[in-house]
């Protein structure tokens, strides 16, 4: 590949990449915007997992037709994906959501990395090296300014501790998707990426609905119109949203980015994920971040960034694009999504 065409690969992965971070972006403040119209955290999750499975149905059909097969090989793997990384991130994240500003939300799951760069040090013994250790004594003091720990003003972040508390879970669930990277991979005798995106979703969904319908936590609908930039819409637009735009385009555009960039900077790209959310939520629901939050929200990816620098093992690699799923984590590592 001549140099041209080797820089023009490497823009239009950067546009994909950061087309991907943006639609991902959607997701907590689409769904906020059904839970303010009276859906639980429950049934927006159940709404971006059934259109996300929907589509990942189709595509994994097409892609790998005997992925149905395939998945019941795998069943155990599938199963634990679905119901942890899947259906229990995002229930964590949108319960989060529900008791604090997306922002926020969001920057509590993204501590991510430095959970994996703790669970890898503990049981590896192997010291981070300085650069990592200074990223996440950053991450760390920043997620401090920007829950307000130390703040006395009424209603910080830090007054809401069970959104705290969900927002950590949302990190935890997270992390054991780390933790699953070799399956993800697929390395050509393990599990296929798009088999797992496609029995994961499926597996999630079922879960969800369960967990609803059992009454342990609410499923709760209603036909009340979302409010989205001021201007009242249908419960159906931002539902749709969350299952095409936030879910389907956003893995389809990671797809074609990651795959034409170096994994290294493609993760760093994933960051800008939580710059568009802020600002998602700031154009779709009038939600502001104080001057204290964006400092604090900077520290914490300036954080993250350095320690991704200072740790170049694959799980932390991963670790710095929470929202990214095995698709993107295959194409990253070269996977030739559906040529097996």
């Amino acid at each position: 590949m001549s140099t041209k065409q080797g820089l023009d690969q490497f823009r239009l992965g950067l546009l994909f990449a950061t087309g991907s971070a943006f639609a991902f972006g959607l997701s907590g403040p689409l769904a906020k915007s059904l839970m303010v119209a009276g859906w639980s955290p429950t049934a927006a999750v159940m709404a971006r997992l059934a259109g996300g499975a929907l589509v990942m149905i189709v595509v994994a059909t097409v892609v790998r037709p005997g992925w149905v097969l395939e998945a019941r090989a795998h069943a155990r793997t599938v199963v634990l994906y679905g119901l942890i990384p899947v259906a229990g991130a995002q229930l964590c994240y949108y319960n989060a959501v529900s008791h604090l500003s997306v922002g926020v939300a969001l920057l509590l799951e993204y501590t991510a990395p430095v959970l994996v760069i703790a669970w890898v040090w503990a049981t590896t013994r192997r010291r981070p090296r300085a650069l990592t250790l200074v990223g996440v004594a950053l991450a760390v003091i920043g997620i401090t300014v920007v829950l307000e720990v130390f703040s006395a003003a009424p209603g910080g972040a830090r007054g809401d501790a069970v959104g705290v508390i969900w927002g950590l879970g949302a990190a935890i669930c997270a992390v054991c998707y780390f933790m699953m990277s070799d399956t993800v991979r697929a390395d050509g005798t393990g599990l296929h990426a798009v088999t797992l995106a496609a029995g994961g979703l499926v597996v999630a969904t079922i879960a969800i609905g369960v967990l609803g319908w059992s009454g342990l936590m609410p499923l709760q609908f209603t036909a009340n119109d979302a409010v989205i930039a001021g201007m009242s819409f249908s419960w159906a637009v931002p539902a749709l949203m969350l299952g095409v735009i936030a879910t389907a385009i956003a893995y389809t555009l990671g797809i074609s980015g990651v795959s034409r960039l170096r994994p290294s900077f493609a993760s760093l790209v994933g960051l800008a994920e939580v710059l568009f959310t802020v600002l998602a939520a700031w154009l779709l629901l009038g939600e502001g971040v104080g001057a204290a939050q964006a400092i604090g929200g900077a520290v914490v990816l300036l954080g993250l960034t350095l320690a991704r620098r200072g740790d170049r093992s694959p799980d932390v690699a991963a670790a710095t694009w929470p929202d990214a799923g095995p698709l993107e984590e295959a194409a990253a590592h070269g996977e030739p999504i559906g040529s097996r």
